[in-house]
């Protein structure tokens, strides 16, 4: 982001940015395990904007930015007060594993721009020795989170590797770039910083916003209604992801206050001229997940000649449902910001930054919905498994619910990488109206049972959404068993009208 917007939004723009999300959210939000912070939509939506404003004015930008803030925290207010984050509800996978996959196809896009830099210097030992470092720091923090599923070493550290992989591959791998050596020729880009508590350019923290041309406040209207969008399918699929079934979460959820908080960070960040803050997806089900306590249990299977086989079987018992892990992390930020951890960030290269982004959106793609289904139409049938649900419905009609997925995927990644990505946000919504007006017209009610479902399924998340929606297929259901009822009987011969009286009982 700040290669991209000419260094205005910077390094301590970010940290000041994720610190005041995290003191928000960690004291005052109904849902505080949902992490909130700088997302890579952000950064796209913010860059984007850079660019469309350098077309005719970029000493504009700044103030513009303050109105974009000022408009969406109004949208999040009136979104929040007419209750419309209930909607969500209707989010099915169809719509979140299609947002899922890209998300992660951009972090990775992000990942390559950010190792591209190093090559700008046309010393291609830079680059290369960069896109190592890269490759590398994303192996280690994957293979030291899965440590966490293996049966290596004992529980505690098994926990302590997989939930610390993070910072300890960044610790390695900065330090293997201050290497003597051969290493010492390589001139590593590193991450710019600048004073503490202070922009990243010669600004105040406030610019004078109110001076900005009338016309130009109204501009950036559309702006906030589409930040408002982003937010409201990004900020909402977070909490539902950071408080999924597998959670066994026991506090209610709270969508609507949450959003209208929401609202009073895009206005403080909007005023101070940083990037706005939301939930973080993939990030934000991983704080839940630290926060879980799971128990290993042995399972033994015996096979038919005698030989017992050692299983593990790892369950989740209860989550730490506390405010106290996300308030750390707000103050962490806030101390990362102080001049001589400024300079401990300072030497960390760029390229470790390329491999979070790679981490993290393979994070989003490797257990995809999406993924899988092309995985099981690409295994040998012999190798299936029986009790895959997928079995009961033909494999072209698994096909031809992908090529929608896929579809809509394709559309959102490919207007990304243009200057168009400022209207992104308006595909992502525009999927769940797809998905419950038009998809069930294309698939039988028995084939939807196995290719989707609600992404909303904990009883704790629906209960602040005003409860489980009727899926579409099952009211066009309703509705035919209805216009037969005039002709009295199925065209089985069942009795339409006792079966439907008996439905009412029940």
């Amino acid at each position: 982001m700040a290669h991209n917007t000419d260094g205005f939004f910077g390094l301590n723009e970010a940290l000041l940015s994720s610190a005041l999300a995290a003191v928000v959210f960690s004291l005052l939000s109904a849902q505080p395990l949902t992490g909130v912070g700088i997302t890579g939509l952000i950064s796209l939506f913010n860059y984007t904007i850079f660019h469309i404003i350098q077309l005719h004015d970029v000493s504009l930008y700044p103030s513009f930015m303050v109105w974009v803030g000022i408009w969406s925290a109004i949208f999040h207010w009136l979104t929040a007060l007419f209750n419309i984050c209930d909607y969500m509800r209707t989010v099915t996978d169809f719509s979140s594993e299609t947002f899922a996959l890209y998300v992660g196809t951009i972090y990775i896009i992000k990942g390559v721009e950010e190792l591209a830099i190093n090559f700008y210097d046309n010393t291609i030992v830079n680059g290369f020795a960069s896109a190592l470092v890269a490759v590398l720091y994303t192996l280690t923090v994957y293979l030291l989170e899965k440590i966490g599923t293996t049966c290596l070493f004992n529980t505690t550290t098994r926990k302590l590797l997989s939930d610390y992989a993070y910072p300890i591959a960044t610790i390695f791998w900065t330090g293997f770039s201050h290497f003597p050596g051969n290493l010492a020729d390589v001139n590593f880009i590193r991450l710019p910083t600048t004073k503490a508590f202070l922009p990243t350019v010669s600004r105040s923290w406030v610019v004078s916003f109110w001076d900005l041309p009338i016309k130009w406040i109204f501009v950036a209207a559309p702006f906030g209604f589409l930040m408002t969008l982003l937010f409201y399918y990004d900020h909402n699929v977070s909490s539902l992801t950071a408080q999924a079934r597998r959670f066994p979460l026991k506090k209610p959820a709270g969508f609507h206050w949450d959003f209208f908080l929401l609202g009073w960070t895009c206005l403080v960040a909007g005023i101070l001229n940083i990037p706005l803050p939301n939930g973080l997806v993939p990030q934000a089900p991983v704080h839940t997940d630290s926060l879980t306590n799971y128990k290993d249990a042995v399972q033994e299977l015996k096979t038919d000649d005698g030989e017992v086989i050692i299983r593990k079987d790892t369950a989740a018992t209860s989550v730490v449902e506390q405010r106290l892990s996300h308030f750390i992390m707000a103050l962490a930020i806030i101390g990362t910001m102080t001049g001589p951890l400024l300079i401990i960030l300072g030497l960390i290269p760029r390229a470790v930054f390329s491999g979070v982004f790679f981490i993290v959106g393979w994070g989003s793609i490797e257990g995809n919905g999406i993924v899988e289904k092309i995985i099981f139409l690409c295994r040998e049938s012999r190798f299936q498994s029986p009790s895959d649900p997928l079995l009961t419905i033909k494999r072209s009609t698994i096909a031809h619910y992908l090529f929608w997925q896929l579809l809509g995927w394709a559309c959102t990644v490919a207007i990304s990488q243009t200057i168009a990505a400022i209207g992104f946000p308006v595909l992502i919504v525009a999927l769940i109206p797809f998905r419950w007006v038009l998809m069930p017209r294309l698939f039988a009610r028995r084939d939807w049972h196995v290719l989707d479902r609600l992404t909303a399924t904990n009883e704790v998340v629906l209960v602040s959404l005003g409860g489980k929606p009727e899926m579409p297929e099952e009211k066009r259901e309703k509705m035919r068993r209805l216009r037969r009822i005039e002709e009295g009987v199925e065209g089985d011969g069942t009795d339409v009208r006792g079966s439907m009286a008996g439905e009412k009982s029940d």
